[in-house]
Parts: structure tokens; sequence; C-alpha cells
């Protein structure tokens, strides 16, 4: 069984993990929920022909869940691929993803888009990026990406690119003068500036030099636990004081022995808040709503993984080959339910909830893209 990274990231589910009969009555279904990163794959499929369709079980673990809308990865985020290309190509493929399933899912433009999947029950689509390199030297495919429906861009991935560099680049040098360009081109098209995966430097840099409020859309607390991945209190709290928004994901990084639990996830939630204010913070788990069919299988493929990202020097320190990249607790389709009952049992009140499963990335989306 081979699995790329991006699958077995946006898998982010594992076999059914027992769990108290309060998570399953508390379904939080009402609630708009919002995957500021996530993913829409079966991780159990073996042929790059099956990848690349949505399978109905897909669909249907995803409307379990009670999802309303996700930021997907799409394009160019490492390889030898030429980037613009790559990217070019994904897009059409997810636009025939969109139109071959007009009753299930609807591409996201604005934050009404994300009211408007709820109220037609349909899964709203996001296109994002996690890494900007197919800008290549020209800051005006900014708008190109922005006529073709992209969303969201995240401006480096763990390497450093032109723009500046990403969480593992050891100079930690800052955002570029074309990063500089970049930031501008998509404050004027009105897309996200996403910095989750930068370099310190380069996040407080396009947070500073940004004219609109930015996201760190998926990332840990680097204050709980000290991995390049997370990110440190004075880059949060810059994010929110600019009105941003920042997603918690349900990744290793979250725990010092890189094996996500479910407590993990919320002290990081409960930090994130305490730092940014509860208006600014969210989910964006890195991973999806369907589970692992075979886990055997599964983690002898992430070991191999993990070696050929490290190989190709795109790995992250906290990225080891005996853990998992996602948070066994917190998989599969009751894992939003299962998030909100362990909010619910530390006295979240039932508004915060709210805002952090979905209206604060809606909000912030308003602010952003418009209505």
């Amino acid at each position: 069984m081979t699995i790329d990274r991006r699958t077995f990231l946006a898998s982010g589910a594992a076999a059914a993990v027992p769990w108290p009969a309060l998570a399953q009555r508390r379904s939080g279904r009402n609630m708009i929920i919002v995957n500021a990163l996530g993913g829409l794959a079966d991780p159990n499929v073996e042929r790059e022909a099956d990848r690349r369709m949505l399978s109905d079980r897909v669909i249907a673990d995803a409307r379990a869940s009670g999802l309303t809308a996700v930021n997907v990865t799409l394009g160019y985020v490492a390889g030898d691929e030429d980037p613009f290309e790559q990217t070019i190509r994904e897009i059409a493929r997810w636009n025939a993803r969109v139109r071959r399933r007009p009753a299930d899912l609807l591409q996201v433009l604005t934050a009404a888009d994300i009211l408007r999947a709820r109220r037609e029950r349909r899964i709203g689509v996001i296109y994002g990026f996690q890494n900007a390199a197919m800008m290549g030297g020209d800051a005006g495919r900014v708008e190109v990406f922005a006529d073709l429906g992209v969303r969201v861009v995240q401006l480096t991935y763990n390497p450093a690119n032109s723009l500046g560099d990403g969480s593992m680049a050891p100079q930690n040098r800052g955002l570029t003068r074309f990063g500089r360009e970049v930031v501008e081109r998509l404050n004027a098209a009105r897309l996200m500036v996403d910095l989750s995966h930068s370099g310190e430097r380069t996040c407080l840099d396009a947070a500073r030099a940004s004219t609109a409020p930015i996201s760190i859309n998926h990332t840990g607390c680097r204050s709980l636990v000290d991995l390049p991945r997370n990110k440190s209190d004075e880059e949060l709290r810059l994010v929110a004081a600019r009105g941003g928004f920042v997603g918690i994901y349900f990744m290793p990084f979250v725990n010092a022995r890189s094996v996500c639990t479910a407590a993990d996830v919320t002290l990081h939630l409960e930090h994130a808040v305490n730092v940014c204010g509860e208006d600014h913070v969210g989910i964006g788990t890195d991973g999806g709503t369907t589970g692992i069919d075979d886990m055997a299988a599964y983690r002898a493929a992430m070991r191999a993984e993990v070696a050929s990202r490290r190989a190709a020097g795109i790995g992250a320190r906290g990225e080891n080959p005996d853990t998992l990249p996602f948070c066994e607790e917190l998989s599969g389709p009751n894992q939003y339910r299962r998030l909100i009952a362990l909010l619910e049992a530390r006295r979240w009140p039932a508004r915060r909830i709210e805002k952090i499963m979905g209206l604060n990335f809606v909000g912030f989306a308003r602010r952003v893209w418009g209505e």
C-alpha cells in the first residue's frame, strides 16, 4: 500500500476510537464547521486514478462529520514537477470534481458561499495553496490564480522559496522583496495570506507588510511544544492584533513526543485563545474525515514517506517514523463532535465553541474576501 504525503495528511483518520456517550449525543450538526486546512480524500486507495476521484465514501464521511466547508490544498507543494503547470492542472481537476457533484460540493469564493453551502446542505470547497512557488518570478500570477478561484495562498512550505524562509530554513531570513510584492498583490486581489509553515521572521514580516488581516491556518503553539512548525506567542499575538485568524491542527507537533492526543489539541486551543482572544482562533486540522481501513499498512507507508521527505529536504522536526500525522482520538467522521464534547467538558461557553468550530473563520473570510 502506498500513500503520498498529501493523501495521508488529508486522511487525518484512523480506526474507530471509543468515546464517551456524551460525544455521540451532542452532535454539533447545527454548528457551522469550517476546517481552515483539511482535505477530501480516501487514504485507503492505492491507484493514482482512484486518488483523483472523490468517492461516495469520502463525501458521505464529510457529510456525516457535519463539515460545512474546507480549505483543500491543490497545486504544487514540493517535488520535481513544474510548479505553475502542476498547479493549473490541479485547479482543472478540482473544477471537474465540483462539476461532477453539484448536489454535494460548492466552490467557495466569498464568505457568503460558506453560509450558502450550509443552507443548501453541500460541502464548501475552498481552493488553497501550501506553497507560493507557482508564482515563479511573476507576482502578476496572483491575479491569474484569483480569477481561477484560488482563495488562500500560503507563502512558503517548510524550506525557503523566492518569497521567504519556511519553518525549516536555518537562516530565518524573513520576507524577500518579491515576497512583499506578492503580499501586496494578494491584498489587492482580496486573497488570504496564509503564514502556516513559514519561518518566524517571514511570518512577522508578512503580518506587518500586509494591509489586510492575515492567517496561520494550521499550526500549534510553540510555548507549549517547541517545534519549528508551531508558532511563537509573538507571531500569534501579531496575527490576532491585525484582525487575523489562527487555526490549530490535529497533528503530532502538538505533543513533545510527537503523538497527538485530544487533550493536546484542547490545550493548544486554550493557549491560542488566551494569546489571541476567542474571536481569532479556529481549527485547521490538516486532515480529512475518512478512516483508515488497514492501520498496519498505513504505518508502513508513513515510515517510507517520512524517510522520503527527509531525503528530499522538505520534512519538519517532529515528523517521526513511528508516529501518525493526525490525532487518533480526533479522527474519522466523529472528530468534530468529539472535540465539541471535550470543550464542553472543560466548561467552554457554547458561543465560544461555535466561534472556534467555524464562525471565526467566516468572520475572517468576510474581512478578506468580502460577502
